[in-house]
């Protein structure tokens, strides 16, 4: 009878090719940079077009895309793109970040940051990676907004609250999303923890799981 071998899981670090999308031009006069990073499901070259109305010859966007690509349809039609899954959670956690940095970097290495403003936006899965991504500590981060995005666990969960201490925060939700209300209990929790954790500014627009356009505006003109 032959003895059953032993299966082991390795892993390898690999170089691979990643991509981000820009509008505006990054140059001289540029004031205000932001990095919006999309959800579960989408691409960033339609994900960036949400900030068309931003872009302003002092204002420059950077969107970049998750590695991980899928077919959203069963006649891979469409795809989409993922920041996590729940296998190799923890590597993809790092390689995303290794992956932002090295983007910031590379658009920002010669740059006085002093004279500019960093906004960063997370929507939905997002959320987390661009909380994770400010926790790592790499980056410059003025503003940070979070749309329509929560964690079971709270925001404890991706950063520590007190790195947030000196960040400009915002919590931004539809009241008709559907994913919040589909988990109330859960969305309701993490708002509430929230607020008690580092009080973000909380903004309410009536509309569904989206980047609302007309709201983005409303917030960016409070500044």
């Amino acid at each position: 009878m032959t003895q059953n071998s032993e299966l082991l899981e390795h892993q390898i670090k690999v170089e691979r090719t990643a991509r981000f999308y820009t509008l505006g031009e990054l140059n001289e006069a540029t004031k205000t940079i932001w990095f919006v990073v999309h959800g579960y499901g989408q691409l960033s070259q339609y994900f960036i077009k949400k900030f068309n109305q931003v872009v302003d010859n002092q204002t420059f966007i950077v969107a970049p895309e998750a590695p991980a690509r899928f077919y959203l349809d069963a006649n891979y039609s469409r795809v989409g793109s993922s920041w996590t899954t729940r296998e190799l959670r923890d590597f993809d956690k790092k390689d995303n970040n290794d992956f932002l940095n090295q983007v910031y970097d590379n658009l920002l290495k010669d740059r006085d940051l002093s004279t500019i403003e960093v906004n960063i936006l997370g929507f939905s899965q997002g959320c987390a990676t661009v909380c994770r991504w400010v926790g790592d500590g790499h980056i410059k981060c003025n503003r940070l907004l979070l749309w329509a995005g929560f964690f079971s666990n709270g925001i404890r969960e991706v950063i520590e609250p007190k790195q947030l201490k000196n960040i400009e925060t915002y919590y931004i939700y539809g009241d008709k999303d559907e994913y919040l209300i589909a988990y109330p209990e859960i969305s309701e929790k993490f708002r509430a923890g929230m607020i008690e954790d580092i009080n973000p500014k909380i903004v309410c627009f009536e509309g569904k799981h989206t980047v609302d356009e007309t709201t983005l505006k409303a917030i960016i003109a409070g500044f």
